[in-house]
């Protein structure tokens, strides 16, 4: 199937304001004559929501959470981006469009990423007007720090709880318009089944998970904003409801799945303690400012920290990095850590980790400041590790963090199934292959704050705002195969746990489809997924009743997802034979240990399509960057 993204034409920095004048409107009297669903209420759909019914449309926001406040969007730490230049220190629009393409490693589309740069600034303004209490500077004016990436401090923050702070705003706004009816909360209701009629997205089939209730809603879009599949690897930083089940069942009824093998794996969470752990904890990236990586030099060496000199310390990113230092990206940084643990030089009691250190900050500027910055982070990890970082460093290592693939998307945020709108992580579009920090935030608020109302429209003001019948056939065949999923698990009584298979997918994944990939794993991984598969489907145990609250239900409908959707994500990693940003092919890589990209034949977006039972069908978007260079990625 030809792919075709609209990107419109004209030059870079002109695209987007000429876009929205070519765009379709929606006469303000009759917007409230449109019903559009928004599934997820994170920063992405809750933005959306509340900008939508503010603008006069009738809104659905569905969430399995109990409130849009519980989204995994309030666990992000450190900031967000936004090109003000504050600190005048060389930043502009032109500048965070290429730090964020050359940070996705040149597997991102142009223009897309020049519009998430130009309205950055809005978004800081916008949040601002909400009351999002950014830090400030002694004078009133808002902070900047640094981040991965980049050589310059555009990353505006609030401490360690940005993501927290810009959720509340964006509920606030939301909460104004549930209050005046025009948006219809469902909290605890989890959408299994994305209706299509004629080739279009005309509803969705959700069930309620406190009663177990079945029901159909119709709209004239559907919006999916319900974040990423990191879960697919049992242990990450994501919150343990996270899940693929939306975007993943959306795949199933036509849409395209892109880039599903790109995943980003954060250096800096803190390391694994045990089979026990249910999930990771994320160390913000913003720590990184004021502390230092290090690993001992010597292989094997348990002194404690701070009995090692400094001549027995290995400041490996200074060492490799000398430009970036230890705000070198994600990706590199998380790969460098790999590269201490498997010498032998990892620290703890697993040999997986490294450290983290803020002994010479805290001498530099003084442990007030430091608190000050940090203190909640550090509060954070001394609950959970019993070790208190202002007298030794933090222990780290690499965890899954966030997912770059999703379903594709053209430039109006549109899927390749007409109605079907994606929003914020769930889509594929902005990251490439590799995401920088507070990157995230962005692109969640620009998604649903400053493109989506424009590019909505367009597809309105074409198609009209007749709805699908809720008793249509469509939504009643998509209802009783959720119906019948749910008899079927109830149905069987096997011997192992939903988490249980859970588990032993996640370390498969890990395994072999994790911070380094090759050949050989990866088509282990696909010969050893189908059949963990074939057992969950006759050994899987969910005990209870369909018919009220039941997590093993909810559960077990997610694993389902995942254990076919991991498939996909490996044979998309074997398929691209060479190393970009997360996705590191261990076949594919220079002398020195970095990725090592082929331009030449990959330079596409993966949009894969489902096929049915047979392997899915890979379709290919190229990419064309017309205003910048393909270039070896280098932070030395």
């Amino acid at each position: 199937m030809s792919l075709n993204s609209n990107i419109p034409s004209g030059p870079l920095a002109e695209k987007w304001d000429k876009h929205k004048f070519d765009l379709k409107l929606v006469n303000p009297a009759n917007k409230r004559k449109y019903d559009i669903i928004v599934v997820g209420s994170g920063l992405a759909g809750a933005s959306a929501s509340a900008s939508l019914a503010e603008m006069g449309y009738n809104v659905k926001c569905f969430c399995f959470q109990d409130s849009p406040r519980r989204a995994h969007s309030i666990a992000a730490q450190g900031g967000i981006n936004a090109a003000k230049n504050y600190p005048n220190d060389g930043d502009s629009v032109m500048r965070l469009f290429y730090d964020t393409i050359k940070g996705g490693d040149f597997r991102a589309r142009e223009a897309n990423v020049y519009r998430l740069a130009q309205v950055s600034a809005n978004i800081i303004d916008q949040c601002v007007a909400q009351g999002v209490p950014f830090a400030r500077e002694y004078g009133g004016l808002l902070a900047n720090r640094s981040f991965g990436g980049a050589q310059l401090s555009r990353t505006f923050y609030a401490r360690g709880q940005t993501g927290q702070q810009l959720l509340i705003g964006a509920y606030q706004a939301l909460s104004r318009q549930i209050g005046k009816g025009q948006v219809k909360m469902f909290p605890r209701t989890e959408m299994l089944e994305l209706v299509v009629h004629e080739g279009r997205a005309r509803g969705i089939v959700v069930r309620d998970l406190v009663t177990g209730k079945v029901s159909s809603h119709s709209g004239a879009a559907v919006v999916m904003a319900s974040g990423g599949y990191g879960n697919v690897f049992y242990l990450s930083t994501n919150a343990m409801g996270c899940n693929v089940t939306a975007t993943y069942r959306a795949y199933k009824k036509g849409a395209f799945f892109a880039n599903p093998c790109y995943t980003q794996i954060h250096p800096t969470c803190i390391p694994v303690s045990g089979d026990y752990q249910s999930k990771l904890t994320l160390m913000s990236e913003s720590l990184r400012n004021d502390g230092r990586v290090w690993a001992p030099k010597a292989k094997g060496d348990k002194r404690h920290p701070n009995d090692i000199p400094e001549d027995d310390r290995d400041y490996y990113l200074e060492r490799v990095y000398p430009s970036f230092g230890n705000l070198a990206p994600r990706d590199v940084s998380s790969r460098q850590a790999k590269y201490a643990c498997d010498e032998g030089r990892g620290v703890g009691e697993t040999g997986l980790g490294v450290y983290l250190d803020f002994k010479e900050s805290i001498q530099r500027l003084g442990e007030s400041t430091v608190r000050e910055r940090y203190g909640n982070l550090f509060q954070m990890y001394e609950r959970i590790t019993g070790e208190d970082p202002y007298k030794q460093p933090m222990r780290i290592y690499p965890a899954v963090h966030y997912t770059m693939g999703g379903l594709w998307v053209d430039y109006n945020l549109m899927s390749n199934l007409p109605g079907l709108f994606v929003l914020g992580e769930a889509n594929f579009s902005d990251h490439g292959a590799n995401r920088l920090g507070a990157s995230a935030l962005m692109q969640g608020l620009a998604d649903g704050y400053f493109v989506l109302p424009y590019t909505i429209a367009d597809y309105l003001a074409k198609q009209g705002p007749a709805k699908l019948p809720e008793d249509h056939a469509e939504f009643k065949k998509a209802e009783a195969s959720v119906n019948d999923q749910t008899k079927q698990f109830l149905g069987m009584n096997g011997k192992r746990t939903v988490d249980s298979f859970h588990k032993e997918l996640g370390k498969i994944m890990w395994e072999y489809c994790g911070m380094a990939r090759n050949e050989t794993g990866l088509k282990k991984a696909i010969q050893r997924i189908p059949e963990l598969r074939e057992e969950f489907w006759k050994n899987v145990k969910v005990p209870g009743s369909g018919e009220s609250l039941n997590m093993e239900l909810e559960k077990a409908g997610r694993v389902a997802d995942f254990l076919e959707f991991g498939e996909l994500t490996c044979r998309d990693a074997l398929d691209r034979n060479e190393s970009c940003g997360g996705h590191f092919r261990e076949e594919y890589q220079t002398e020195d240990g970095e990725a090592k990209r082929n331009d030449e034949k990959y330079c596409y977006v993966a949009a894969w399509e489902h096929n049915g039972k047979s392997e899915p069908k890979l379709n290919k978007e190229p990419l064309v960057y017309e205003n910048i260079h393909l270039a070896t990625r280098s932070y030395k």
